[in-house]
């Protein structure tokens, strides 16, 4: 169990988050929800049909992956990226094959599509 489980921030189970079609095929999307003081950060990554998600959270250097909105892919969109270091991780599942962290995971973020819309899970 992560921290962001118990987190009143994240997005309870069911929540839309946004259309398929909105998201590229690559592409990838973050998300910010706040509850008080406290925040949770969230991605999500496209290829295909497939969407998983990860809590915004680099298993090395503790903080956001992406220093642009949305922009959690490699150019060729073969690989999530943590632009502070360099690391990259599997977009399937979200463990690090180069970079400081080898062997780490992302922590997943639950998410599904549901007749055309990706939603938190």
């Amino acid at each position: 169990m992560s921290d962001d489980d118990d987190n009143p921030a994240r997005p309870a189970a069911g929540t839309p988050l946004c259309p398929l079609d909105d998201l590229a095929d690559p592409g990838s999307r973050g998300f910010m929800y706040r509850a008080s003081d406290q925040l949770f950060l969230g991605f999500i990554v496209r290829r295909g049909e497939a969407v998983t998600g990860f809590i915004d959270h680099c298993p090395h250097a503790g903080m956001p992956l992406a220093m642009l909105p949305d922009r959690y892919l490699t150019r060729d969109g073969d690989f999530i990226l943590c632009t502070s270091h360099g690391a990259l991780f599997r977009p399937g599942d979200g463990v690090c094959v180069g970079g400081p962290c080898v062997g780490k995971a992302l922590t997943a973020w639950p998410v599904s599509v549901d007749a055309g819309v990706v939603t938190a899970g």
